[in-house]
């Protein structure tokens, strides 16, 4: 079994299918006994570039255990896959558990958010 980082790009229309489709691969992986270690939903982010005409895109990651036999079918799935615009599979050494930097960022944001909103109730 291998260690795999995965990130998926979801088509902005099918945003808010996002955990239907996130479900849908889940069951994907461990129909194939495989493991996740770590799942993300980064939400609906701006793209650096334009993709199809596409400026957003929502953002799912995934550090999963499997076997390489199987990575390929993985593969094949987002390639036949409408709702995903892009994805990317990068093997890593060991497992990664702890939150990414970028979720760690978002939580960080919503915290301010929310800090400023008690202040402004609080005056």
């Amino acid at each position: 079994m291998r260690h795999y980082e995965i990130v998926f790009m979801i088509h902005p229309d099918k945003s808010e299918h996002s955990n239907e489709i996130i479900l849908r691969y889940k069951k994907l992986i461990f129909g194939l006994s495989g493991k996740i270690h770590r799942l993300e939903d980064w939400g609906r982010r701006q793209l650096s570039y334009s993709i199809n005409k596409l400026n957003k895109a929502h953002y799912i990651l995934m550090n999963i255990e499997i076997s390489e036999n199987y990575i390929k079918n993985i593969e094949n799935s987002f390639k036949f896959d409408d709702s995903i615009i892009r994805n990317i599979i990068f093997c890593s050494k060991k497992i990664i558990i702890e939150k990414s930097p970028i979720l760690k960022e978002k939580i960080n944001s919503q915290d301010k958010k929310t800090e400023v909103v008690i202040k402004k109730i609080n005056i």
